[in-house]
């Protein structure tokens, strides 16, 4: 090299050189197995906010869910008893099940007054779950295994399915549920039990699922003298947990319910004749279900698969089909539970002296991760490999311009399609039972093969005596108006 080119060259740059090397230890911080749990959350958040937020996007709300607590929690925003006008007008939702923990999302909705707040907020509480499932696993299994049984968790397809149906209370028992059993697994007996002693407030069932997490912290405290304390604390939460569910059921809920009773009581009877019952197979095929793909039947070998009883048990007293099989939310709250034991029965397993016993629990996290993959083609995050999920129709456009139409404040009869984008401004009424009031304004999906003479007729027969008049009929959906109430 020339010497004078050599003394004219710029230095180098000390502080560039010296950055690269620091640069390599803040990036590795990144990857510690202390974030994972926390990496694992995140990118199930983005995932599970994705799915909810398209589907919200292209109106493909699945029920009238997501309109009833969007109801309640705006009027918990407005600091108003939680009346959900599409259970009845003037129905406290207290009265049909007491979730009071909904409140919560209140001051989030009264800043951005959207279902989307709802959505995202369920999101994140399903993935907070995985924090305690990972971790847990990881911390007793090693970090592969303990990656493999938290990712499995959050593609569960009971977690998936919920979180693809709309919003429901529940979420809220998801992270509660996860931190209480990694607790218990610890042996960390009072931040089990306060982590357990909130779900009172997020569902009236939910109190047995207490007592049953109480009864598993004796289980785990057999045979052990030391901790006296904690076996009374245990005690204590059993008859917590039973005593609340008792007064929920029998003096809460009926204290708002405007018959005075709780309405799900039919549920599981059968009336003046005899109850009628789930199909054995059925029952069986969920029950596989819950524990063959998701934990290799190993969590039968951990006393805290008793978490999940009560839920099991309702089920099964129920005739109500909806309960059954894998298309809805009711399992989601069992995922935190079968997981959990999951990881207890593999640490129990892995010390065994059968060495088949220990071969099939080394072995188990990555299959039960390769069947979560596997299952989630046919489930809902598929979806968002798709372009279509990403794109709203213009079908959906002209509905949404079409809704604009009702004004703020007013009185709307609808259906599923348009409770999304109504209830966070106007009244609604589920279609058919407005209990005699005469809504201002009827939105529906247009029935096939109907146009929107027939839904007017429709309608007619609904309210005898009240004209309406077509405001517009666009993107699948009639909006009718209240022009005149005829003589009688």
């Amino acid at each position: 090299m020339d010497p004078a080119a050599a003394a004219t060259a710029p230095a180098p740059d000390r502080h560039a050189a010296e950055a690269t090397p620091g640069s390599r230890p803040r990036a590795a911080s990144l990857r510690a197995p202390r974030l994972d749990p926390y990496w694992v959350a995140g990118v199930l958040f983005v995932l599970f906010t994705a799915l909810s937020v398209c589907r919200h996007r292209r109106m493909l709300t699945m029920s009238w869910d997501l309109g009833i607590f969007e109801q309640a929690i705006r009027a918990y925003a407005h600091l108003q008893a939680p009346v959900a006008d599409l259970k009845g007008p003037g129905t406290n939702i207290l009265g049909d099940h007491f979730s009071p923990v909904t409140a919560l999302l209140a001051p989030l909705y009264r800043l951005f007054p959207s279902p989307v707040v709802l959505l995202v907020a369920q999101a994140a509480l399903f993935a907070l779950s995985a924090v305690p499932v990972t971790r847990l696993a990881a911390g007793l299994l090693g970090r592969k295994r303990g990656l493999a049984v938290g990712i499995a968790y959050g593609l569960s397809w009971g977690v998936q399915r919920a979180v693809d149906f709309d919003f429901h209370e529940i979420a809220f028992a998801m992270p509660l549920l996860a931190f209480s059993l990694e607790a218990v697994v610890r042996r960390r007996w009072r931040a089990a039990m306060a982590w357990a002693l909130p779900l009172v407030l997020v569902k009236e069932d939910l109190g047995i699922t207490v007592a049953a997490i109480g009864v598993v912290v004796l289980i785990r405290l057999r045979g052990t003298r030391r901790e006296p304390n904690a076996a009374a604390l245990a005690i204590g939460l059993v008859a917590f947990g039973l005593a609340f569910a008792a007064l929920a059921f029998g003096v809460i809920i009926p204290g708002f319910n405007h018959d005075g009773s709780y309405d799900y009581w039919t549920k599981l009877g059968g009336g003046d004749g005899p109850a009628p019952t789930i199909p054995a197979d059925t029952a069986i095929r969920t029950l596989l279900w819950l524990l063959l793909p998701t934990t290799g039947l190993l969590a039968l070998r951990s006393p805290l698969l008793i978490v999940a009883l009560p839920t099991l048990g309702w089920r099964f007293a129920s005739h109500d089909d909806h309960y059954w099989g894998t298309d809805w939310h009711y399992s989601a709250v069992l995922m935190p539970v079968v997981f959990i034991a999951l990881t207890d029965a593999l640490t129990r397993a892995r010390g065994s002296r059968r060495p088949w016993l220990r071969s099939y629990a080394d072995h188990l996290p990555g299959a039960v991760l390769a069947a979560a993959l596997a299952l989630t083609a046919s489930l809902p995050l598929y979806s968002l490999t798709e372009p279509d999920t990403y794109r709203v129709p213009a079908s959906v456009r002209a509905a949404e311009r079409l809704l604009d139409r009702i004004p703020d404040g007013a009185t709307v009869e609808s259906d599923v399609g348009p409770i999304s984008r109504l209830a966070g401004r106007c009244r609604v009424l589920w279609i058919g039972d407005t209990r005699g009031l005469i809504p201002e304004y009827v939105a529906m999906r247009t029935p096939d093969g109907k146009g929107a003479a027939d839904v007017v007729e429709d309608i007619r027969r609904l309210h005898p005596g009240t004209e309406y008049a077509v405001l517009g009929n666009e993107g699948g959906y009639t909006v009718l108006r209240r022009v005149a109430a005829t003589a009688p």
